[in-house]
């Protein structure tokens, strides 16, 4: 896959999800931050690392994605609770990176990507508790959703609102980093906001420069099911909504002058 993305002249970008399974709001047995520490994993961390080197070319990679969500495994507080948890994931995080870059695996990008909210919102839970060092970092992703079902009634702040609270910290801790935002997106069915204008406002201030760390997005565009009630499904897809698909249209047209076509990635 990363070969055909790279024959259409652009940079993979790669998730290493290592977890049991995709329920979310529990610890993790089989691959725990303690189990990663400890070098269980290290053969095949290996073998991945030395594939990706001798693919040559730069790979975005991430791992332990939006560490202050309580739904992820790696959370602090599935790993020793607050005393213990952000310390493990920064270990388990340079264990990985280490282990990758000692095998020669130069061409790997390390994004460090956060929730633009903590969730629990504690102290010990904050995201800079789970920075794992600029040196293990070469960009920023965050995530900063509108509601996210038909059901949900919070989150229906602006994207401004979420990027006022999240952007200062982001840049405090990692100055100089670009910063992506690495999945934003509503809900076309909920009841509480207008997808379309929500977006369009988005887009907006992303293209004006307001957060100049910024240098790209990715709307999450999926669907998915959230219980056994149809009309709960999750729907973000962009085309299917006549009027979100205009407002992309229509704000990439306008901003085309900042949009970039071909793939460019500086050295580290």
């Amino acid at each position: 896959m990363c070969s055909w993305i790279r024959d259409l002249k652009k940079i993979p970008y790669v998730r290493l999800m290592l977890r049991s399974n995709v329920d979310q709001k529990h610890s993790e047995k089989a691959f725990s931050l303690q189990k990663i520490i400890a070098g269980n994993f290290d053969v095949d961390l290996r073998a991945w690392a030395s594939d990706a080197k001798s693919f040559g070319s730069p790979i975005l990679i991430e791992w332990g994605t939006e560490p202050n969500g309580n739904w992820f495994s790696w959370n602090g507080k599935w790993n020793g609770g607050e005393k213990k948890g952000p310390a493990r994931y920064i270990a388990a995080y340079r264990h990985i990176v280490d282990l990758m870059r000692n095998e020669g695996a130069d061409n790997l990008l390390w994004v460090w990507h956060v929730n633009w909210l903590d969730e629990p919102e504690r102290k010990w839970n904050a995201f800079e508790n789970y920075f794992p060092g600029e040196h293990y970092c070469d960009w920023v992703g965050l995530s900063g959703y509108g509601p996210t079902t038909p059901m949900t009634r919070d989150g229906t702040e602006s994207f401004a609102f979420k990027m006022r609270k999240a952007y200062p910290r982001l840049t405090r801790i990692a100055p100089g980093k670009p910063i992506i935002i690495a999945e934003f997106g509503c809900d076309l069915h909920n009841r509480h906001i207008n997808t379309a204008r929500w977006a369009k406002s988005a887009l907006e201030d992303l293209f004006s420069n307001r957060w100049p760390a910024i240098i790209g997005l990715c709307w999450w565009n999926e669907g998915w099911q959230n219980d056994k009630h149809k009309k709960h499904d999750t729907d973000m897809i962009i085309l299917h909504d006549v009027d979100l698909t205009r407002v992309f249209r229509d704000e990439f047209a306008q901003h085309a002058d900042k949009i970039q076509e071909s793939a460019t990635i500086s050295p580290r």
